[in-house]
């Protein structure tokens, strides 16, 4: 599952973008990887470890719901649940 997120520039500025992104790990857990950044620039990126598939789209839905509460808008969702809300 991944969903691509941006917010809209403000000002000269270029958009903002969030990328959440589910991958498995060699252990059978799962990662949450979140790289956040400015369009065209280097992005952040944080990898956060989870046990479940379950729980990791789980944390992967909580974070798109705060990026969406923040003003960004969903650009590109592949997987289940990544374009609700």
């Amino acid at each position: 599952m991944r969903v691509y997120l941006q917010i809209p520039p403000l000002g000269d500025d270029p958009p903002r973008f969030c990328h959440l992104q589910l991958q498995p790990d060699l252990m059978g857990g799962w990662q949450l990887v979140r790289e956040t950044g400015r369009q065209g620039g280097v992005g952040r990126v944080k990898r956060t470890h989870y046990a479940s598939l379950d729980s990791a789209q789980a944390a992967l839905e909580k974070q798109r719901n705060d990026y969406l509460r923040r003003g960004f808008r969903v650009v590109f969702a592949e997987g289940d649940g990544g374009a609700g809300g």
